[in-house]
Formats: C-alpha cells, structure tokens, sequence
C-alpha cells in the first residue's frame, strides 16, 4: 500500500467544514426554495446542477475548467469506479477528490442504477447483486454494505444508498416488493456507514404510480438521513408523467433536507421541478448532446452542424459569458465539428455546462428576489 502521508498535495483535499449536513433554507417563493447544504468539502447552494463524472471525469473538462464555469459539486459512480481502477487503488492514492484534482464536492451514485442497466447480467436477492463485469465479463457482487464500503473508500461527501431500481412500465405488485427491498437495503446502508464526514442520502422508488410514491416517501423518511432523492426516473417514462408526478410529490417531501431528482433532464425539466421545490439535479444530457452539436442557449437549443451556421461570424450565444461564447464563432465551431476535431467536444462542453451553471444561478437569485415566477415563466416560453 502506498502510505498517504507522502502523496504530494494532500493538503489540498482535506475536510474544510467541520458540520457536514448543516441545511439552511435561504428562501422561498412558491414551492421553488433557494437552500445552502454544508459537506465536508464546502457548501453546496441551491438550486443546483451537478456536472456527471461518472468514471472520475467530466467528458472533455478538466478540474479548473469545471471551477471556471462555477461547477459547485460534481458526480462519480461507484459502479465504475469499483470496476475499474478499483476503489482501495484510489483510496491508497489519497481518495477520489485527490485521485482526480477536484477539491470540491463530490456525490457518488451507489451503483443501483447502472446494476439495473444490465438486466439480462445480474441476479438480485435480498442479500445484494451478482452481476456480470460489461468490461471483462468476471462476476462481481454488490449489496449495500459492498456499496457502502466503495464510497467510503473514495471518500464521497454525499453518499448513495443502494436501491433497486425498475424499468418502465412494471407490475405494481412488483413495484411494491422493490420498494419494500429498497427499504431493507437503506437500513443496512446506514449501519454500514463508517464515515462520519459522509452524507447518506435515502432514495424513494414507487413508479409512476403516486400511491406508491407517497408510500415509499413515507417509509424512506421514516430512517432519519442528512437528504433524501427521488430516483427511479429516466428509465423510458413519458416525461410529462414524471413532471406531474414530481409535481404532487416534491412539496411532500421533507422541508429540513434537500431534496435531490435523480437523472433528470433538460432546460425544461429542471426549471418545472424546481418549480416544484427540488433542490439538486445531475444528468448526463448536457455533456452528451454537446458531443453531438447540440447547444443551449438563452435563445432556445441550436444543432452547430447545421449548414446555416458555416459562415456566421457571431457568437453561439451573445447572452452568454463563457469561454467558448467569448473567443469563437458559429463557423469556427461548426467546422470543428464537421472535422471531427476533440475541440469540438471540449468547447461545446465548456458552453453547455457553463449554460446549466447559470440556469441554475439565475434561478437562485430568482426565488430569493421573489421574482420567481417572472424567470420561470421566461424560461419556459424559451425552452418549452
């Protein structure tokens, strides 16, 4: 093993705050709230995005570029990470804020999600999960002590618990048996955890179904945690189904921790949920899309590949203040992507995150100016 008390830079990654879970509720209008949770790597202000860097990297971004753009706290998955480079690798090589230059932050989904992905390679049992590795195909088990273990390994701030999640549409009897598992699997989760600087945050499951939504609220939030997620969406729902359910659901969930939409969305999807008084978002979409020339802009969403934008010397969007608007053009940018150029990606990433970043902000100014539903309502006659 390698001895923590020689690897350079340490100093750099350690604990700042000594109350992690410290929830103050800054305003409020409507049900939208503008919130301030404390981690042991600093404070987190809501509403917020969290950029995904589900295998200890945001695509195309390193870590000052994300400080640049204003990323307050960002995502790893311990489904990755577990597999590969492992987590003791990187609990030997100072924890994941040191293994990957980020001193902010960071929340760690457990894995349920991505075990639920490969349906047709795992086996689940009260116990845990025995799935097949999609890199090699070796055989790896994880329940929620196992998930548990990972996460303090790469030492998150905000941890997952490890939950089932189902796909779109499921029995309700089979719903109601999941959620019953999620359940006995939050409980073990929070006797395993061995990290008091770690933030365990339950997750609801239920469907589609608000019966079960509310069923599942009740009995998450009947284990006393520092937050509390809706996960189980983003799994082939129609989306206004999600946001009508979030909708009902998101003003019952408690007012003393945050509250956290799992996988969700675009432009549009975070303002109506923060109009329904969730608090933090993480999704893949921005970084994704930005890879294929989509862009978001004040304006609405722009595809960059389009033969319109080749000879256009303005900015992708005059609104906006980030680096890639600053320094280059719709033409330039469309022929990195019509060259296939890294640079594409890069930039585009750098504006939509930027993009996501600022929604965010300007949302959280917002509520606390009570001007609310003057920015909802604009927003939604752009992005709708």
């Amino acid at each position: 093993m390698l001895p923590q008390t020689v690897l350079p830079g340490a100093e750099k990654y350690k604990i700042t705050h000594p109350n992690p879970g410290e929830f103050k509720l800054d305003g409020q209008c409507g049900d939208a709230r503008a919130c301030t949770l404390q981690t042991a790597h600093g404070p987190v202000q809501t509403p917020v995005f969290m950029p995904v860097g589900t295998k200890a990297t945001v695509k195309g971004m390193h870590s000052d570029e994300l400080k640049n753009i204003g990323s307050q706290i960002i995502l790893g998955n311990t489904y990755h990470l577990h597999l590969r480079p492992g987590s003791e690798l990187i609990k030997e090589l100072g924890g994941l804020h040191q293994f990957m230059n980020w001193d902010g932050p960071i929340l760690t989904d457990s894995g349920g999600f991505q075990v639920f992905s490969l349906s047709k390679l795992r086996k689940i049992t009260e116990r845990g999960v025995e799935f097949k590795s999609h890199i090699d195909g070796a055989k790896v088990f994880m329940g929620p002590e196992e998930s548990m273990q990972i996460q303090m390994n790469l030492g998150s701030d905000i941890v997952m618990a490890f939950d089932e999640c189902l796909e779109y549409p499921s029995p309700k009897d089979k719903i109601n048996e999941s959620m019953e598992l999620t359940l006995r699997w939050l409980k073990r989760c929070k006797q395993a955890m061995t990290r008091k600087e770690s933030l365990l945050f339950g997750i609801v499951q239920g469907g589609l179904d608000l019966e079960l939504r509310r069923k599942s609220l009740k009995q998450i939030t009947s284990v006393d945690l520092p937050g509390y997620a809706l996960g189980g969406f983003s799994v082939g729902e129609p989306i206004h189904l999600m946001h009508e359910l979030v909708k009902v659901v998101g003003p019952e969930m408690p007012t003393d921790k945050p509250r956290y939409l799992m996988g969700v969305g675009k432009p549009l999807d975070l303002i109506l949920m923060v109009d329904a008084g969730i608090d933090m978002f993480d999704c893949v979409m921005p970084t994704r899309v930005a890879r294929n020339g989509t862009l978001y802009t004040w304006q609405g969403k722009i595809s960059i590949k389009r033969a319109e934008h080749r000879a256009d010397p303005g900015p992708l969007d005059p609104n906006c203040d980030c680096y890639t608007c600053k320094n280059y053009s719709r033409a330039y940018l469309r022929h990195l992507f019509a060259s296939g150029e890294l640079l594409s990606s890069q930039l585009n990433t750098i504006h939509n995150l930027y993009f996501y970043v600022q929604l965010m902000n300007r949302a959280r100014q917002a509520i606390l100016k009570s001007e609310w539903p003057q920015f909802r309502d604009f927003c939604l006659s752009r992005f709708a």
